[in-house]
């Protein structure tokens, strides 16, 4: 079967300033690449500057004209969360546009950040409250558009309260899944307080769908020193077109609800195939978990404690 391709206009973003989270890799390459070549300076936080390097080559590749700045940016380190918010606040130049992109995905061990938080809530999650608060003076300033990525497997589940950080019992999917309904919650909290207190920032959240990145493949780093199952499940499928998208394809969503003149302040936008997993990007129905606005303004309360971090 022919794989289909989608795409979607991007407005014209020049004069714009556009951060982008885990633009080494995956997503975030695509993603950094259409905002650039839309005209936006982006500029791409990486954990590993000779990996943004070979990134940034591949967006310059596609436009020679590309305005790209290269930073470093560890997420599971508040410090270094704090650092990268002091230089772009020291720079001082408005930020129009923040992909919270970043991500990792199921270590099949336990594991902690440099803050002790478990791997996937303290980098998918908590480092973006982080990073998104220590931004905050800069995203007012620009009238910025937020938009944070969620995950089709926070369809379910919920917020663990009583083991947030995985300690009494892990599994990885499970913790996986709870990172990600945070990330929804938390986007759109940021919109809710974002209109109650007249900051002028607007805020949606997006989700990729199902296709062959870089998350369930081989990682050192987190623990997994060979491709999963899953993932060359997916990889099988995608090559056929079938149910998964493509890498390209799964980016859309985030790109179409960080630029278009059309996306709604607490939007939320995804592949629009029978089951959400393929397809080209369009508007969704929140799911259950990500209607809890009771658990969403417990998270921000939470987040603020743990991380240090104040969003005002």
């Amino acid at each position: 079967m022919p794989r289909r391709t989608y795409d979607l206009t991007v407005p014209d973003l020049s004069g714009l300033r556009a951060v982008v989270t885990g633009a080494s890799d995956g997503l975030g390459v695509h993603i950094a690449t259409r905002l650039a070549g839309a005209g936006a300076e982006v500029v791409m936080p990486v954990r590993n500057l000779a990996k943004g390097e070979r990134a940034a080559a591949v967006v310059r590749e596609r436009h020679p004209g590309a305005r790209l700045v290269l930073e470093e940016l560890d997420l599971s380190s508040l410090v270094s969360i704090e650092a990268f918010g002091g230089r772009m606040r020291g720079e001082g130049a408005p930020v129009h546009l923040l992909v919270n992109n970043a991500g990792v995905m199921t270590p099949p061990e336990r594991r902690t950040t440099a803050d002790g938080f478990e791997l996937q809530l303290g980098t998918n999650h908590l480092g973006h409250f982080a990073l998104t608060g220590h931004l905050l003076p800069l995203l007012r300033q620009g009238c910025a558009r937020v938009t944070s990525q969620t995950s089709i497997v926070a369809r379910h589940g919920s917020i663990e309260w009583d083991d947030l950080n995985g300690e009494r019992r892990y599994d990885g999917m499970r913790s996986y899944r709870q990172s990600k309904i945070a990330c929804g919650l938390f986007g759109l909290e940021l919109g809710r307080r974002s209109r109650a207190a007249g900051w002028g920032v607007t805020s949606t959240i997006s989700h990729p769908g199902v296709a062959p990145t870089s998350l369930l493949a081989a990682r050192p780093e987190v623990g997994r020193a060979a491709d999963t199952r899953d993932v060359r499940m997916i990889r099988w499928l995608s090559e056929r077109g079938l149910v998964a998208g493509t890498v390209e394809s799964a980016a859309l969503p985030a790109v179409m609800a960080v630029t278009s003149p059309t996306a709604q302040d607490g939007g939320f936008y995804g592949p629009q195939w029978p089951g959400r997993a393929g397809g080209p990007p369009g508007p969704q129905r929140l799911w259950a978990p990500l209607r809890r606005t009771e658990d969403a303004a417990r998270l921000w309360d939470v987040s603020e404690e743990l991380t240090g971090v104040l969003l005002r």
